[in-house]
């Protein structure tokens, strides 16, 4: 459970108000990604060109407009998730994907760098066949390329309703960057991907 979290989560409960649903640009497409901290993974699509928007929310579970305190639980169901928002014409889901396996491990179960619980699991939540289909054999690729033993255990699943989380999570790394940092170093997330990728590990 992230500490920083935690805390944070405190000192700004009189603003827990979730995030408004973002508008899809006409021509936009949707992905969904679940790699642990959410903050981490809003940093890390944010950079890349051709995304137009990132959302930190809770997807995967059976609670409806779940909160950060429920979700953290791991009583829900729910994953930190993102919802990526991106332009196909400037970059592929097939391109997002990529970006996705270097960022996370996917190697553990339930688990991502120092957090722990069901609701810091890997996923891959597909929106139509186009993308389960692009999903899968970006799996099979990586099982057949990744330069570490261990088997993946990232979960490939439909998409299901997506909760935007509290507005103070949303753009977490800029909002605080000190505190984004201090939490991403501290728990050792570039540093285990350096060590699993190598130099196509992401992060920074």
């Amino acid at each position: 459970m992230r500490i920083a979290a935690l805390v944070l989560a405190t000192l700004f409960a009189s603003f827990a108000n979730a995030a408004p649903a973002p508008k899809i640009p006409p021509g936009a497409q949707v992905a969904t990604f679940a790699g642990g901290c959410f903050w981490c993974m809003e940093a890390d699509y944010d950079k890349v060109p051709g995304v137009i928007a990132t959302i930190s929310g809770y997807t995967g579970g059976f609670v409806a407009n779940p909160t950060y305190e429920q979700v953290s639980s791991g009583t829900t169901g729910h994953a930190e998730s993102v919802e990526v928002i991106f332009d196909p014409k400037k970059v592929s889901y097939e391109h997002l994907l990529d970006v996705f396996w270097v960022n996370v491990d996917p190697t553990v179960k339930d688990r991502q760098f120092c957090d722990t619980g069901n609701q810091y699991r890997t996923a891959i939540f597909w929106h139509d066949e186009a993308q389960r289909k692009a999903a899968e054999e970006s799996k099979k690729k990586i099982e057949a390329t990744k330069p570490f033993k261990a088997p993946i255990v990232t979960q490939i699943v439909k998409a299901g309703p997506f909760y935007p989380a509290e507005d103070y999570h949303q753009d977490f790394y800029r909002k605080n960057p000190v505190r984004y940092g201090f939490y991403r170093r501290g728990c050792g997330r570039d540093a285990r991907l350096k060590e699993l990728w190598g130099d196509k590990a992401g992060g920074h």
